[in-house]
């Protein structure tokens, strides 16, 4: 035992000096913190380095300290330990330092702090609202807003598909932002606690409902930047990512233009009906993405919170009560209101859809109103029925 010792402590000291020789191949591991695509990224990353080293130089220095210690002052070699209760300077020594040295780590952290607060002159502004379990982007200086689902189908989610690439981190639209460009973000939600967090831009802001958290980037160089919510807020948490489209400043004003573009058009004719065929088609492209991960696409949903529509009241009894569901919600409970997320097309396509679907036109709770067709004018006038309500 004896002659092993003295070849153990010199692995050991092996180890710990292989450790500290291999930072920069540390650094571009996959188990460290991402260096980032922005400016503030890389403080951040960079001041996560410094602290890293000088914790490790403080761990290297007091177990060095330590085992030899233990192999100096060995009692196999006759040590006798000092006859002492304290030593003044050393205790002055031993507070004196870690001061000292979390007042070096203080100063840098407190000017990356101060550098993440600073949203002044932003060039692009985006307000970003959290959903169970969806992002809203709204474009306060271009006028543009809209909402981004998980896009992962089905069939991957109920593992009757082979898993791709971007398994739960792929969206039906991305945030679409300019390279080179300061872009100021304004962070809240609409129902629970939600956190928008991009490790590549360098940002985890909390999403709270009443509050508005602001941060920015300003991002280098062109590509795909995927994040997820990073607060769990419910049942679904796992299925809201975020996927950032970084590109050019010409492109970001053509893409602007592009979303712009329709607003100048007229509105399409309500009045103008669709085949049933056509409804139930859209209807169940529009379940898919936003409905079914609550009620599940064979509509069994997940009771208590999320109430089945396979034979439920609301699915075979009247077509009104349908609608102003999808439109409004249900206070108190999961159900949100999709009035400002969907057209009167697509909620008349989802209600179709849903009093088909699951042998619900076959099973009439009140009267002979299972099944039907509902079309674009009924919602708007439902709608419009609903605000003029709320504004008496």
């Amino acid at each position: 035992m004896k002659n092993n010792f003295p070849v153990f402590i010199s692995r050991i000291c092996l180890l710990l000096g292989s450790w500290f020789c291999i930072s920069s191949a540390y650094a571009e591991s996959r188990i460290n913190m991402p260096q980032g695509v922005t400016p503030m990224s890389h403080d951040i990353y960079a001041l996560h380095m410094m602290i890293f080293w000088i914790c490790v130089s403080i761990g290297v220095l007091v177990f060095s300290v330590l085992i030899y210690s233990l192999i100096k002052f060995r009692k196999s070699k006759g040590a006798v330990p000092a006859d002492f209760h304290e030593h003044t300077v050393v205790e002055i020594t031993w507070a004196v330092i870690p001061f000292l040295i979390l007042v070096a780590m203080a100063i840098p952290a407190t000017k990356v702090l101060m550098r993440m607060d600073n949203t002044d002159d932003a060039d692009v502004t985006i307000k970003i609202v959290g959903y169970q379990w969806k992002w809203k982007y709204e474009y306060l200086d271009q006028g543009i807003s809209y909402f981004s689902n998980l896009s992962t189908p089905v069939s991957q989610l109920n593992n009757q598909a082979p898993k791709n690439e971007w398994y739960l981190l792929e969206v039906d639209r991305p945030l679409v932002v300019p390279i080179h460009q300061k872009i100021r973000f304004l962070v809240t939600a609409n129902d629970v606690i939600h956190s928008w967090w991009v490790p590549a831009l360098g940002i985890k802001r909390d999403a709270i409902p009443g509050y508005i958290h602001e941060s920015w980037a300003r991002i280098e160089k062109t590509g795909t930047y995927r994040g997820q919510c990073a607060e769990l807020c419910g049942v679904n948490h796992g299925f809201m990512p975020i996927v950032v489209e970084a590109v050019t400043p010409e492109a970001f004003a053509a893409w602007v233009q592009q979303q712009t573009a329709g607003k100048t058009s007229l509105p399409p004719d309500i009045k103008k009906e669709k085949s049933q065929a056509e409804l139930l088609k859209q209807g169940e492209t529009l379940y898919t993405t936003h409905c079914a991960i609550c009620h599940k696409p064979e509509g069994t949903g997940m009771p208590p919170a999320f109430p089945a529509l396979k034979g439920s009241v609301i699915a075979t009894g009247p077509v009104k009560n349908h609608i102003a569901m999808v439109l409004n919600g249900k206070p108190g409970t999961a159900m949100q209101a999709f009035k400002e997320q969907l057209s009167d097309e697509d909620i008349a396509a989802i209600v179709t859809y849903e009093r088909h679907a699951w042998g619900n036109d076959d099973t009439p709770r009140y009267g002979k109103e299972a099944g039907g067709t509902v079309q674009a004018a009924q919602v708007a006038s439902q709608r419009a029925e609903s605000t003029h309500e709320k504004l008496n």
